[in-house]
């Protein structure tokens, strides 16, 4: 039987020893003071802004776009720059009509230069995320399957050099000898700016010709499969009279040396 201190309902007589908290009223009372150290934890380290979606927590992909939007006014001005030099050596250079004529056959190699004539235009994109499997005999997609890889548009590029193509553009920016096609994810990195899907690629050269390489090519062919039974994006449309621009960005050769 317990003490007369500890029932309840009795009343205490003036010598009677304390009552003791019982544990879980101990808990309890830890339990909001916990509450209450973490509440004052959070609002002094937040300072008045949402933790969860505070803006200056950039998103890695955030940081890529804004360096691609850089870039591209970079190339713009770089590009403005390149005229008003070629403007100012052809007024006073001392070369001859012959060395003019050579070097802007150099330059229209090069890819430096305005290219007009007859184009194509190839557009890849990605497959709809829910997409299954449209013909028997084949498994259901893994999420690999349903996305446009660096090798679907290198085969692309490869199959218009192939079939005459005069000069390529990707995107908005021709392609020239040190360009390099490059994806990371489903990102496409070309000359130090980013792009997503639907990627366009557009060739001036002769158009049946253009086509018939990429009918031809086994990579163009395997990438087929996957247009027709998940759904990746391909279509090849006739440009007409098209011109592309001139490669604006720097044409330096930059590579490694060693240390001495």
């Amino acid at each position: 039987m317990s003490n007369s201190a500890d029932s309840p309902g009795t009343e205490s007589s003036p010598t009677a020893r304390p009552r003791r908290m019982r544990p879980v009223r101990v808990l309890t009372v830890g339990i909001f003071a916990l509450a209450g150290l973490l509440f004052f934890v959070s609002f002094d380290t937040a300072k008045g802004t949402n933790i969860r979606t505070d803006a200056s927590l950039l998103k890695l992909s955030d940081l890529i776009h804004e360096r691609s939007r850089k870039n591209a006014e970079l190339d713009e001005s770089n590009g403005a720059l390149r005229e008003d030099i070629e403007a100012l050596a052809e007024r006073d250079d001392g070369s001859t009509e012959a060395e003019d004529a050579r070097l802007a056959a150099l330059e229209e190699h090069a890819g430096t230069q305005e290219l007009k004539g007859e184009a194509i235009t190839v557009t890849l994109n990605d497959a709809p995320p829910d997409a299954t499997a449209k013909l028997p005999g084949y498994p259901e997609p893994q999420p690999d399957y349903l996305v446009i890889h660096q090798q679907d548009l290198q085969a692309v590029v490869n199959a218009m050099w192939q079939g005459g193509a005069e000069g390529i553009q990707v995107m908005d920016q021709r392609l020239i000898s040190t360009s390099a096609v490059r994806c990371v994810g489903n990102t496409l990195i070309l000359q130090g700016r980013v792009y997503s899907p639907p990627y366009t690629i557009t060739a001036v050269g002769d158009p049946e010709k253009l086509k018939k390489a990429l009918a031809a090519s086994p990579a163009i062919q395997n990438y087929m499969v996957y247009v027709n039974v998940y759904g990746l994006g391909w279509k090849v449309e006739d440009e007409g009279t098209t011109t592309l621009p001139g490669y604006s960005g720097t044409v330096d050769l930059h590579y490694a040396e060693p240390v001495d």
